[in-house]
């Protein structure tokens, strides 16, 4: 059966008052919900400056939760995650609506997100569920979920900002990429329109594996060979989180910044036929 230990934590940062980061769970409460519900983790990072911010991410955090917690029995986490994303994107949206309307052109937060659209608050949103032997992973803006395995650090999710779509296309250099001006202008994120297209992929996973939920406060700032070492070298996951903060602060901590470690005990390995599990011997 599918066996998981997980750590989560999230700080303002030293240059901001306040913390538009928000992060959620949820954890099936018996062995019968690990194999028909499974486990979710969800990161947000939201963007509108003071409150609405703040409201972004917790009301999208807050919506992906309570309706996983109510999802069906055995429905596939492919299918779910998509539309758990469009249903944060409605909330986030609709709130933004009814807190200022929309701001004309674009907005720029303190943290230096910008939204696309004129939007008055936005947020990312990251979120990864695991059940039997995969996970789903389904994001939109620029908050990761990345895979740590056998010594390695593999990036399961694309930034959607200007910058990444040009170091993609072969516009500019990663090294460009990460000093441009227009690194945090956002071209996909929770709340700027009505519809939002959701990046899902699914990963076969292993006992032993790692999967890091973080916003750009951390991998902004803090370089991948340091997050590795980090989560390899630490005694726990808890103790991980608190020096992967603690990195992200010694770096200026001009940036909010929230991680999620999920480390893998035990998987259950499983097969599909025609769209349904069967448990492979």
């Amino acid at each position: 059966m599918l066996d998981l230990e997980f750590a989560e934590l999230s700080h303002p940062g030293l240059k901001r008052g306040h913390n538009e980061d928000f992060v959620g769970h949820v954890i099936p409460d018996s062995p019968a919900q690990v194999q028909s519900q499974g486990w979710l983790f969800a990161l947000a990072d939201g963007v509108g400056g003071q409150e609405k911010g703040e409201v972004a991410s917790r009301r999208a955090i807050e919506t992906v939760v309570a309706g996983f917690r109510k999802i069906p029995k055995g429905i596939m986490h492919v299918s779910l995650l998509p539309k758990l994303v469009q249903e944060a994107n409605h909330v986030v949206f609709d709130e933004g609506n009814r807190i200022k309307g929309r701001l004309d052109p674009e907005y720029v937060d303190p943290g230096g997100a910008v939204i696309p659209g004129g939007a008055h608050m936005a947020s990312t949103l990251v979120l990864c569920a695991l059940r039997f032997d995969s996970a789903v992973v389904s994001h939109v803006g620029d908050s990761r979920c990345y895979l740590i395995r056998n010594g390695n650090l593999i990036t399961l999710t694309h930034d959607h900002t200007m910058v990444d779509e040009q170091v993609r296309l072969g516009i500019l250099t990663k090294a460009e990429a990460a000093v441009h001006a227009h690194r945090h202008l956002l071209t996909r994120s929770l709340g700027t329109e009505m519809f939002v297209a959701a990046d899902t992929i699914t990963v076969n996973i292993i006992p032993g594996d790692v999967l890091m939920l973080c916003s750009d406060g951390l991998h902004g700032y803090v370089p991948d060979a340091t997050i590795l070492r980090v989560v390899n070298l630490a005694e726990n996951l808890q103790e991980a989180a608190a020096l992967l903060i603690d990195a992200a602060n010694a770096a200026g901590g001009h940036d909010n910044v929230s991680v999620q470690l999920v480390r893998v005990r035990s998987v259950e390995r499983m097969g599909l036929y025609r769209g349904r599990p069967y448990r492979l011997l």
